[in-house]
């Protein structure tokens, strides 16, 4: 591997080049998880509404805070949980136009 600053060669696994002496390889480096599209994604099977609002603050979170990491996961939510609450209006209306609640 080559080092992003001076471009000379060091070894794979360095954390630092040895010949400029700059962080190559930054070992608390942590990826972030997007707990809040995982929710909402949940959610929007059963909260629609609850799974709506979570999945739409995982794209902001996803943008900000994640690199992008759970932002497909937050769009299945948002559609998944639109469509589940309109399902979920039409059965009731069908329902009260039917004399059964």
């Amino acid at each position: 591997m080559y080092c992003k600053n001076c471009g000379k060669q060091i070894d794979d696994n360095s954390i630092m080049c040895v010949h400029c002496g700059s962080v190559v390889n930054d070992p608390t480096a942590i990826q972030k998880t997007n707990t809040i599209a995982i929710v909402g994604f949940i959610l929007s099977f059963i909260i629609p509404i609850v799974g709506l609002i979570c999945s739409i603050m995982g794209i902001k979170k996803a943008d900000t805070e994640c690199g992008g990491k759970g932002k497909g996961l937050a769009i299945a939510g948002i559609i998944i949980s639109i469509l589940n609450w309109v399902a979920g209006m039409y059965l009731t209306f069908n329902m009260i136009m039917q004399g059964l609640i």
